[in-house]
């Protein structure tokens, strides 16, 4: 694997233009890539659309279900007794129900540290081989208005960027 320095951009006239900046900073032709990264959710990994089986910021609501379920059918059933054995009955389900709902949304994490998604647009890399030329592809991307400047491992071969993958998580510099 190589260190491979991408930019994103919006356009594509700016994708161009560090296209155009990183071959006249010497990089080879082969080693240069440029492609548009689809919105997070469109990228069509599973047969009815989406990328992910499960939210990042869910993966504990399952717990949160069980014990809300267990919690409001024990509540409901018990308040359900004053009105017979069909309120018993009636007031467990609802008591679940109600249980398992705010239980599941309890267990969601919103401060959780759910690692950053890659934002769509032009992506523009480059394969770099020295701490120098990191610096310099770095430097190039920020001064023609990337929005934001990743590190990655890979392998860029005639062009392509054989084993990019969109729902990695980036690391910016």
């Amino acid at each position: 694997m190589t260190v491979i320095i991408a930019g994103h951009f919006q356009q594509q006239d700016e994708a161009k233009a560090a296209l155009a900046a990183l071959h006249r900073a010497g990089a080879p032709d082969g080693q240069i890539t440029s492609f548009y990264v689809n919105p997070p959710g469109q990228h069509d990994m599973f047969p009815i659309g989406g990328d992910r089986d499960e939210s990042p910021g869910s993966e504990d609501s399952d717990k949160g279900t069980a014990a809300g379920l267990a919690a409001g059918g024990l509540i409901g059933g018990a308040a359900g007794t004053a009105a017979g054995p069909l309120g018993a009955v009636t007031g467990a389900l609802v008591g679940a129900h109600i249980g398992s709902l705010v239980g599941s949304l309890s267990s969601t994490d919103e401060e959780k540290d759910i690692p950053p998604l890659r934002k769509a647009g032009m992506l523009v890399a480059v394969t770099v081989t020295s701490e120098e030329e990191e610096e310099k592809a770095i430097d190039t991307f920020r001064a023609l208005g990337a929005q934001c400047v990743e590190r990655s491992e890979g392998q860029i071969v005639n062009g392509d960027w054989t084993d990019f993958n969109p729902l990695s998580s980036p690391v910016f510099v």
